[in-house]
């Protein structure tokens, strides 16, 4: 509420002379204070107090009303932030969040500079920040919600604890206020008190909840954002924002990488930058290739085609402090070596072609013809994303349709399927001289035809599942003219056992 009113880097500057700010929500049929600023505070007003009273303190406090959805839309973002410091981040209940930095401490000047660093940027957004380093996650929730340190000692759980109060557990309320009236009001309370006891009374969650607090018991945490292969970033003294400076990042991390690449037998699938804010905005993009590569040449081309369909809406605002390059899908990499004399490989080419196109337009965008699983002919294809088809075929492009799908070394004019499809088919007029034999002559697009020869039927039966069990079969046939012009005619349904009328469609020409 006060970013909106006074902007993101209200907290940087003095307060403006304004009422204190509320949010309020109706809990238990009664409108009370869900949070409240520092300023609100030093009147007395109190979370979980009801309205009334608040208003009774400071008459002009400026409330809203609390939106559980915009609050975690907000954290989702804050959590995508995060990823500057670890790309290990989940959630921590409705208003934290849980960072694994183990490994990446270093990276900052230690645990101490970590954390400062954290609070100093979410305070220049304009957020108010506690937070804590523990050897538990549990341990770390407490004491930035109850404790003053700010970072835990290792194996020192114990120690730290001792004095919060139960809640630094995360245990239900109603649990808290039970334990509280029988005498048990801090953590420290449960350490010398037997175990057995404590679950017969309270059940099992208030034991599991300590151990884990205490490092007893293991704690898995699930990432929001799915984990790299591979990550390589760089962060800069000074912001950048021009758009060949990005490049030329790309370019370094995509080369520092490939080391890691050939070592493994791996080449990129997919891949995304993520470019950090110094306003703590965070912009992503992602390329395809059509099969594995390595190559930062290759990879830097493909970002390169993703920035200029971007046109504009790259919004660089006062730079970029951090550029990180995920791998996201890597696979084998063929390494096989081509000879001096070799043709130019017009696969390559193709793909190569195929991954610019998926970059600047859209993977979904670049499609090819495919087969689809059914008999009837207008519906035996269909337009697939070639990205999505490559990996159908295992990791190969879809090539030209092979001879034995369209060929019949057996029949006189070798197609058995035109290579001209009509989009639907068409009516015809046509006179067989038996009910179930080929037409003699057929009139189609008002020009009139006389059967030379003809070759079939080839029969192909509904499907009942998709135009229902009264559906009629197909009766296709080869029907040659006396000009020398071949049409593919089916006859629509079976004489007295499907219509007593059956009727004539074109449906495609062979050359």
């Amino acid at each position: 509420m006060a970013r909106r009113k006074w902007g993101k880097s209200w907290r940087l500057k003095p307060r403006p002379e304004a009422p204190p700010i509320a949010v309020v929500d109706t809990v238990k049929n009664t409108v009370r204070i869900v949070a409240c600023d520092s300023h609100a505070t030093s009147f007395g007003i109190k979370i979980d107090q009801t309205l009334s009273d608040a208003r009774a303190l400071v008459p002009d406090l400026e409330c809203s009303q609390n939106r559980p959805e915009e609050l975690k839309a907000l954290l989702a973002s804050i959590c995508e932030w995060c990823g500057r410091y670890t790309p290990l981040v989940a959630w921590s209940g409705t208003d934290g969040l849980f960072l694994d930095i183990s490994g990446c401490t270093h990276l900052f000047g230690g645990e101490a500079a970590l954390v400062a660093d954290l609070e100093h940027r979410l305070k220049a957004q304009g957020f108010s920040a506690r937070a804590a380093i523990a050897d538990t996650p549990g341990a770390a929730w407490a004491m930035a919600r109850y404790g003053r340190l700010a970072i835990v000692a290792p194996g020192r759980q114990r120690e730290a604890l001792r004095d919060l109060p139960l809640a630094a557990l995360r245990l239900d309320e109603t649990l808290v206020i039970e334990m509280a009236q029988l005498g048990f009001k801090a953590v420290g309370c449960l350490i010398d008190v037997p175990r057995a006891p404590l679950a017969r009374r309270f059940g099992r969650d208030l034991l599991r909840q300590f151990d884990r607090a205490m490092g007893d018991e293991d704690e898995v945490l699930s990432p929001l954002m799915p984990v790299a292969e591979l990550t390589s970033e760089k962060r800069f003294s000074e912001p950048i924002v021009h758009e060949d400076d990005i490049l030329g990042t790309i370019d370094r991390l995509a080369t520092s990488m490939q080391p890691l690449l050939q070592r493994r037998g791996l080449g990129v699938r997919r891949c995304e930058i993520k470019l950090f804010r110094v306003d703590g905005q965070v912009c992503r993009l992602a390329v395809n290739a059509s099969a594995p590569v390595r190559a930062p040449k290759r990879i830097s081309a493909l970002f390169r085609e993703r920035l200029a369909a971007l046109h504009d809406d790259l919004d660089a605002g006062f730079g970029f402090d951090v550029l990180r390059l995920d791998i996201l899908h890597a696979e084998a990499f063929d390494e096989a070596q081509a000879s001096f004399d070799a043709p130019r490989n017009h696969e390559d080419e193709q793909r190569a072609l195929i991954d610019r196109l998926g970059a600047r337009l859209g993977t979904d965008r670049v499609r090819q013809f495919g087969f689809a699983d059914t008999h009837i002919p207008e519906r035996s294809f269909d337009l697939l994303p070639v990205l999505s088809a490559s990996n159908r075929a295992g990791g190969s492009l879809p090539g030209t349709v092979t001879k034995s799908a369209w060929m019949s070394e057996g029949t006189t004019y070798g197609l058995t399927r035109p290579l001209l499809l009509l989009r639907q088919p068409e009516p015809v007029e046509a006179i067989a001289p038996v009910p179930d034999g080929p037409p003699i002559r057929f009139r189609w697009r008002k020009a009139l035809y006389e059967t030379r020869r003809s070759e079939g039927p080839e029969r192909i039966a509904c499907e009942w599942w998709r135009d229902g069990r009264g559906a009629y079969s197909r009766d296709y046939f080869q029907v040659e003219d006396m000009a020398g012009h071949r049409f593919w005619l089916f006859r629509h349904g079976l004489y007295q056992r499907e219509t007593d009328a059956p009727r004539w469609y074109m449906h495609g020409l062979f050359p």
